[in-house]
């Protein structure tokens, strides 16, 4: 397969038709932002069965920062659409090995970073109020995202003791007294 045949291929697959695909291939920028364009559409099908395949393609780019900046947001689409941590945890557990095969160490880990993230974050979202240590395990992304968009007391008051940064702390702290908060 040539950049031109994957790129093409992609935006056929997402429906995409007003993509200059030359002109895509050519600069890396407007690559990227096809690729973004696919990931939105592709993480909108209810289908996950060809998710696989579609992060292989983007991935052989040879513009590793721009192919992990599209996969990551996959992750963080397909994240806010599952129904929880096992059904993310299956759908990832799918792409591994085409994460594995990135040549940069660093995309990779953060790749896999992003995932441990948000299976933490499912889990929370399901009930698990995380301990100190847990907190600890995940990014200070995921941290300040705890902050800004847990909704249970709890969780706040571990990220409002815990979080790495005065900043998210600061965040959940000020959550946890809100009055909309205690309200729900």
């Amino acid at each position: 397969m040539t950049l031109h045949s994957d790129v093409a291929a992609l935006l056929a697959e997402a429906g995409i038709d007003d993509v200059d695909v030359d002109e895509a291939v050519a600069d890396e920028h407007a690559r990227t932002s096809a690729y973004l364009r696919v990931v939105s559409a592709i993480a909108a099908s209810p289908s996950r069965d060809r998710d696989r395949a579609i992060v292989a393609t983007i991935l052989r780019d040879p513009n590793d920062h721009g192919a992990r900046t599209a996969v990551v947001a996959l992750v963080d689409e397909i994240a806010y659409e599952v129904t929880g941590p096992d059904e993310f945890r299956q759908w990832s557990d799918g792409l591994l090995p085409e994460i594995d095969r990135l040549p940069v160490e660093g995309h990779r880990e953060f790749i896999r970073r992003r995932i441990h993230d948000w299976l933490f974050y499912l889990s929370v979202k399901d009930g698990h109020v995380p301990t100190p240590a847990e907190l600890a395990e995940v990014t200070d992304w995921m941290q300040r995202h705890l902050a800004e968009w847990s909704t249970s007391p709890a969780v706040l008051a571990v990220v409002a003791d815990s979080a790495r940064t005065k900043k998210t702390r600061n965040i959940a702290k000020n959550r946890a007294g809100s009055r909309e908060l205690r309200t729900e």
